[in-house]
């Protein structure tokens, strides 16, 4: 994978090859730059590599067409993102409600069930009416967890998902990662810098300058990927 800089390309990712377990929760770590969102974005479907295969879910996604692709991403992924991406001008409820709306999932009885029912599992059924700047930033990036599972996928993709957020509500958005993938069954894939929210990850991943560096206990790679304890990344590269 290359991006253009200037008058050449800057390689992003270089001779990567990753397998995920069906239901498995896998953190990436490494430093800013690393590739790590590039990586999440070609698994999702958001971005197309130059070279190689990208199967997920049984889909070869180097082989569909850009309406094939969204239709993917709506069935199969659901993506939490640092700065939450939820609409302003519409309520908990009714960002939840328009995942649905645009699957054309169910009858609309059916969506608003569905819709007030995920924003009670993640605590927060007394705040359907809140607009996001009327909430807390653990409370809006719950909000984005429950509007990840509203089509009910097979894949989440979280990209820093407590990087806005203090530590209590980190802890808070790790909790509730870890039990709606032990509960739904499905794949979680989380991108991070929190030594924290990778140390609860059945696998840890460090990509460093776009390569597959180390694997396995948290200690070896927060070390590989120069993470520190408190969760920032140290200023130098590998």
């Amino acid at each position: 994978m290359y991006r253009s800089r200037g008058a050449g390309e800057v390689p992003v990712l270089r001779g990567l090859s990753l397998d995920v377990d069906e239901g498995e929760y896998v953190a990436l770590v490494g430093p800013s730059g690393s590739g790590k969102t590039t990586l999440l974005s070609i698994i999702g479907g958001l971005e197309r590599p130059q070279t190689g295969v990208v199967e997920v879910c049984g889909e070869d996604l180097t082989q569909l067409s850009g309406d094939q692709m969204a239709i993917f991403r709506r069935r199969s992924v659901g993506f939490v993102f640092q700065h939450f991406g939820l609409l302003d001008a519409l309520t908990a409820f009714e960002n939840v409600e328009l995942a649905l709306v645009l699957s054309g999932q169910g009858s609309q009885r059916a969506r608003r069930d569905r819709a007030r029912d995920l924003l009670r599992r993640v605590g927060l059924g007394k705040r359907l009416g809140h607009r996001p700047g009327q909430l807390s930033g653990g409370e809006r990036q719950r909000v984005a967890i429950a509007r990840a599972l509203a089509n009910e996928p097979r894949l989440i993709l979280a990209d820093e998902p407590t990087g806005n957020l203090d530590q209590a509500s980190s802890a808070v958005v790790g909790d509730l990662l870890e039990s709606v993938r032990q509960a739904e069954g499905c794949t979680l894939v989380v991108v991070t810098h929190h030594h924290a929210l990778a140390d609860r990850a059945d696998r840890r991943l460090a990509l460093s300058d776009g390569s597959l560096l180390a694997w396995g206990s948290p200690d070896a790679v927060a070390a590989a990927a120069h993470v520190s304890p408190n969760g920032r990344p140290h200023e130098h590269r590998l």
